[in-house]
């Protein structure tokens, strides 16, 4: 758990520079360098989907999760905490809090470091991959915290969670979670940041996170591939 929760302060401490000293950055300067890591999120999510050595689990898990995840309606979820943080801790409204909060919480969470890093950290006490991630989440929490404003900052809660849980749920799954799977866990995800970057860039509005439950589906369909041949 060390490696989420310094995860964790780091994303916090970053939305809080970011907000904090963002403003002396002009408002078109902000727009670009959003736009360009909207650009490196598509690339960096393609490169993860591409290492899926079958695309038929890939397909098939994000179509099961995505059944779920609309079943549950996750998106909606976050977008009502958001809202209810929006509310609570800026009554005026911000009018991009819910925005900036769900859109840094679904990338934070559903990268390929969060889910390896997670997985390392409760199977093997290891907590470099999250250390690393930590740094490069806190950096970009400054750059969006800037631009889409205290949202960014209420986005580690969401991280805390999921990436506690994988670490703890680790420790009871050792044994199922090789490394073909993490492997597809990963590329699933990757795929789930290219549709990230899709909506950053406001090329088409996704629900990526009613998709989620399709990086956990890769776990037991993976298995099943790998018994069956």
């Amino acid at each position: 758990m060390l490696g989420t929760i310094v995860n964790f302060i780091a994303i916090g401490l970053g939305g809080l520079a970011g907000l904090f000293f963002g403003k002396a950055l002009p408002e078109k300067l902000k727009t670009t360098v959003i736009q360009g890591i909207g650009l490196s999120v598509i690339i960096i999510g393609i490169q993860m989907a591409a290492k899926t050595t079958n695309a038929l689990i890939m397909i098939a898990s994000l179509a099961i999760g995505g059944l779920i995840g609309e079943s549950m309606d996750i998106e909606a979820r976050l977008n009502d905490f958001g809202s209810f943080l929006e509310k609570k801790l800026s009554p005026n409204g911000e009018g991009h809090f819910t925005k900036g909060f769900v859109t840094t919480s679904l990338i934070y969470c559903v990268g390929a470091m969060g889910i390896v890093g997670s997985l390392e950290d409760g199977l093997n006490g290891s907590h470099g991959i999250l250390f690393a991630k930590s740094a490069l989440d806190g950096i970009t929490a400054i750059i969006f915290s800037s631009s889409m404003g205290a949202g960014v900052i209420f986005s580690a809660i969401p991280v805390l969670l999921y990436q506690g849980s994988i670490s703890l749920f680790a420790r009871l799954l050792h044994s199922v979670l090789s490394d073909p799977v993490v492997l597809e866990m990963s590329a699933v995800g990757g795929l789930l940041i290219f549709g990230i970057g899709i909506n950053m860039l406001g090329i088409k509005e996704i629900r990526v996170g009613n998709l989620l439950p399709g990086i956990f589906i890769a776990v037991p369909l993976t298995i099943l591939c790998t018994h069956f041949g």
